[in-house]
């Protein structure tokens, strides 16, 4: 890139859960006949979208027609949402088409609606590898990458073409170029379509390699930052796995990789610098710089508790 550039990220984990503020970045030597391209920039990033059906979150956003409106319950949070450079989120289930049928667990097909909720949210990218990404078959799976796209919403995880599944997925954060993917430790037992085995990243931790070769191809297309998305591995665990911190460390000790976030516990989880300095409690940074990776700060950041401004706020 032509000089040394330390990035510095805020990050904010709202249902998955951690925050802090703008860290200081190195000055500029770009010359002063040109603004200075960004060093920093703000990232929020939640855990599971999950629908189930029947209970009090359907009911609510049940509409006299029989249509679906879920911005309330994101409504606490959106001005948090909204205010992030690169807001992320994790759709775990398929959706169905408008009308339904609706399905909830333990194999889902949900409402389409629950997308609109998230560009009403401010939500720019959603990563969509889960153990559910093949729950409405392969119909679901185009069918809810279609309606993100219609929704202006970009994704990584799964894939409708073979092409699809290796072009990196890139999306700009307040100037800065930041790569995205993505993996889940499997699909329920369900078996990847024959001659469509690239449909969903799989990766069953600790086993990270196909991940590592999407976080390789997002930094030669350009990623100034790349941000794994591992969904993994035991569901109510405060704890994380074996698998877990062996994933989040092979993924880590990648000079492809600068952020690793965790979901599929469904609860808190702690956060973690890797090779870095200490962090203060509930909030967690990481830069990219073109310095040795030993110098590199890196953070993996399970499910962790909310920081005081999403306690405050609420979360979906």
């Amino acid at each position: 890139m032509g000089r040394t550039r330390a990035w510095a990220i805020a990050l904010a984990l709202l249902a998955a859960g951690c925050s802090a503020g703008p860290v200081a970045a190195p000055v500029s030597s770009a010359p002063s006949s040109s603004p200075p391209p960004p060093e920093s920039f703000t990232l929020v990033a939640t855990g599971d979208v999950l629908v189930h059906q029947d209970r009090a979150l359907t009911a609510g956003a049940e509409q006299p027609d029989g249509s679906y409106d879920f911005s309330a319950v994101f409504a606490p949070v959106a001005p948090l949402i909204e205010a992030a450079d690169l807001a992320i989120c994790h759709l775990e289930t398929p959706v169905a088409p408008r009308g339904g049928p609706y399905r909830g667990y333990p194999s889902f097909a949900v409402q389409p609606e629950i997308v609109d909720a998230l560009v009403g949210a401010g939500y720019d990218a959603c990563t969509t590898a889960s153990n559910h990404s093949l729950d409405d078959g392969t119909a679901g799976l185009v069918r809810t990458l279609d309606t993100l796209d219609a929704a202006g919403i970009a994704h990584a995880g799964t894939y409708r073409s073979e092409a699809e599944s290796l072009e990196p997925t890139l999306v700009d954060a307040g100037g800065v170029t930041v790569g995205l993917v993505a993996g889940t430790f499997g699909l329920n037992g369900v078996p990847l379509p024959t001659g469509r085995e690239w449909s969903v990243d799989v990766a069953p931790a600790p086993d990270v390699d196909g991940v590592l070769a999407a976080a390789s191809r997002a930094r030669t297309a350009g990623a100034e930052v790349v941000v794994a998305s591992l969904h993994c591995c035991v569901e109510y665990r405060h704890d994380p796995t074996d698998d877990q911190v062996d994933a989040a460390t092979a993924l880590l000790a990648s000079p492809d990789v600068d952020l690793v976030l965790g979901h599929h516990a469904h609860v808190v989880q702690p956060i973690e610098a890797v090779a870095g300095s200490g962090w203060p409690t509930g909030s967690a940074t990481t830069s990219r710089s073109t310095r040795p990776a030993a110098t590199r700060r890196r953070t993996r950041c399970w499910p962790a508790s909310p920081s005081p401004v999403a306690r405050t706020a609420g979360s979906p």
